[in-house]
């Protein structure tokens, strides 16, 4: 079977940086950290009180009241950035096959905010008392589903959930859907809102939250006093197109997706295998996917989530696949200004990864202070840098052992 050529040709993103795609680059440009207190609910008492939180998002800009009353914040998210992502695009569906576009959109904890305002209302109620959108606002799969009723896509539409390597799956997902022949277009990414009572108490209680007071030494990925990860929210939904369709209506190109491995620590519930084996195998099998040797890469924008056994693990996990090359690399975690976006890591990252190699800038790792020898790469600490690139991927590891790395090429044209 023929393989097509996948490009970007539109991105939409809602972060803790900034409420569009371009906002949200040039405050990673301009090392940003969009940590700060707890804003959506009081965690007085809590151990934890910092989140990445999305700042200033009024659903109604972006939709009806009674569709944003219908939706959960996470759906509200991934609408709002799959609209920036079409516009970005300027695709017009009228001039395409709506069969042959499809939605693949991540989340890995949905509407958890939407079950606990119902469980709470049940218990004061009656559990028949339960809002009717409680099911079809909360379940993972609907910021999918909304984003396909609002764009008129009518192919494959799915929600892959792998906890954090969820937006990576997504990514990777659609770019075989479409280079395999399935699809012309998709819609992919993946979108989250889990700050919570109960999200932050659940992760807090596995210890894998930093409890940091410090905004500033809270999400410090590679350093050795990293101390868990910060939660984030918001969504992040790209558009991808098979070559020629986006040359037959003149589109602009981010990037090109050229390869995607996909693995399974099948080791732990939550940590990753010791020897980095499974995370190693899905970079190997991006760069073979694309036929590009490991010499060729410049850049790794990292999973990087401040804890003591993911960086770790990540940094010997590149070392095994690049051998030395990976003195030369650039390997930097923009979780370290987004936080831990959780289902929509991946997806934003993916878009970081995709503008990093149209600027030719290397993200930083911001807020690094103290080495570690475990994590001895060029982690681009503090403050971003030029660079020629021409390959780079994208690395996520999530809970259950999950493993994504999707690899990308500037486009010249």
């Amino acid at each position: 079977m023929e393989r097509r050529r996948v490009v970007i040709t539109g991105l939409g993103a809602v972060t803790p940086l900034g409420l569009t795609a371009p906002e949200s680059w040039r405050a990673v440009r301009e090392g940003v950290c969009g940590i700060g207190p707890i804003a959506q609910f009081d965690p007085a008492g809590m151990k934890v009180t910092l989140a990445a939180e999305v700042k200033g998002f009024v659903p109604e800009k972006y939709l009806s009241k009674p569709e944003a009353k219908r939706m959960g914040r996470f759906t509200q998210f991934a609408v709002a950035s799959a609209q920036e992502a079409l516009a970005d695009a300027g695709f017009d569906l009228a001039a395409a096959r709506p069969d042959r576009c499809g939605v693949i959109v991540s989340s890995g904890i949905g509407g958890l905010a939407v079950t606990e305002a119902e469980h709470d209302r049940g218990l004061a109620r009656g559990w028949d008392r339960v809002s009717p959108f409680f099911i079809p606002s909360g379940i993972c799969n609907m910021a999918a589903g909304q984003i396909a009723i609002a764009s008129g896509f009518r192919g494959m539409c799915t929600c892959p959930v792998a906890a954090c390597t969820g937006g990576t799956n997504a990514v990777g997902d659609a770019f075989r859907q479409i280079r395999d022949g399935y699809a012309e277009a998709v819609l992919c990414g993946g979108t989250e809102s889990a700050v919570t009572p109960l999200a932050v108490g659940g992760f807090t209680s596995m210890k894998a939250l930093s409890q940091a007071a410090d905004p500033s030494r809270a999400s410090i990925p590679f350093d050795r006093e990293r101390s868990g990860f910060v939660m984030g929210e918001g969504a992040c939904v790209l558009l991808l197109e098979e070559l020629e369709h986006a040359r037959r209506r003149s589109a602009k190109i981010y990037a090109e997706v050229v390869g995607y491995g996909a693995t399974c620590d099948a080791y732990h519930m939550t940590a990753p295998r010791p020897d980095g084996s499974g995370g190693a195998k899905a970079m190997a099998m991006a760069l073979a996917d694309g036929g590009v040797p490991a010499e060729a890469v410049g850049y790794i924008n990292a999973h990087g989530t401040s804890t003591h056994l993911n960086d770790a693990i990540e940094t010997a996990a590149i070392k095994a696949v690049f051998g030395e090359h990976a003195r030369r690399l650039a390997v930097s975690s923009t979780k370290s200004m987004t936080g831990h976006m959780l289902g929509a890591a991946g997806a934003v990252e993916a878009m970081f990864t995709a503008l990093a190699l149209q600027d030719g800038f290397l993200p930083a790792t911001i807020n690094y202070h103290v080495p570690d020898e475990a994590c001895d790469l060029d982690v681009v600490p503090n403050v971003g840098r030029t660079a020629a690139l021409e390959y780079a991927i994208s690395n996520s590891l999530g809970f259950g052992g999950h493993n994504g790395s999707i690899l990308l090429r500037r486009w010249e044209g």
